[in-house]
């Protein structure tokens, strides 16, 4: 059985234990909430140092900046 949690009056719900360990999310994480059709994709947002590299390979011509807008 997938793990569940209840809305509070507060509108608050809390992440299962079992969620939390797996996933390695602590108290104070930040989180992004993303509507997906009937549901919300919940992700934790990530500090600067993790997305260091992530463009690596990425293609330098092409792109569009502020200087050829309208």
């Amino acid at each position: 059985m997938p793990a569940t949690a209840t809305l509070s009056s507060k509108f608050q719900i809390s992440i299962p234990k079992a969620v939390r360990e797996e996933k390695r999310w602590v108290a104070g994480q930040e989180f992004v909430f993303i509507p997906k059709g009937k549901g919300v994709l919940v992700m934790p947002v990530p500090e600067l140092d993790q997305l260091a590299g992530i463009a690596t390979g990425a293609r330098k011509d092409g792109y569009r900046d502020r200087k050829d807008r309208y």
